[in-house]
């Protein structure tokens, strides 16, 4: 029995009447992010860079150019405001350059300084050690499923069209 057994356990003495079997995914998978999350950004605290921030540097590192502030934005799934705020401090501690387009004012564009892109490269292979420990106890073809299977939840949450070809 785990935490989400207890949870449903105890809604079922008090509220019997409600089917809580959608909490064996929705609970388990947001109780793993956030168990998750507290690990990594531990990792993240010690370099002086928040989960939102590292999110910046991995779609600049992923995508292996500068970048207009918007598609980083898009890329990362993060409000408007929250960006400007992400990107002040990376560039302040110069993991980032943000540049004015010259033909128009308006558009910013935002790079990896080679220190941004170095710590990229150390804490990214490091976050996915995390999670490849979080999944150890299942095979190759376990992970594979369970891979398959919450790629077709989260395309029927998702909003966004990741078509093939695209940068993202």
């Amino acid at each position: 029995m785990d935490y989400i057994d207890r949870v449903r356990e105890q809604w079922a003495h008090r509220l019997p009447e409600v089917d809580t079997s959608p909490a064996e995914v929705g609970a388990r998978v947001r109780r793993i992010a956030g168990l998750l999350e507290d690990q990594i950004a531990g990792d993240l605290a010690a370099h002086g860079i928040s989960r939102g921030e590292l999110d910046v540097l991995t779609a600049l590192r992923r995508a292996g150019r500068p970048l207009r502030a918007g598609e980083v934005t898009t890329m990362t799934g993060a409000p408007g405001a929250s960006m400007t705020k992400r990107l002040a401090r990376l560039e302040q501690a110069g993991l980032v350059e943000r540049t004015v387009l010259e033909r128009d004012r308006r558009g910013v564009v935002v790079a990896l300084t080679p220190g941004g892109e170095a710590l990229t490269d150390e804490l990214f292979p490091r976050q996915v050690e995390h999670e490849r420990a979080v999944l150890a106890d299942l095979s190759e073809a376990e992970r594979a499923e369970l891979g398959r299977l919450l790629a077709v939840v989260l395309r029927r949450l998702d909003p966004a069209d990741y078509g093939a070809g695209r940068d993202v």
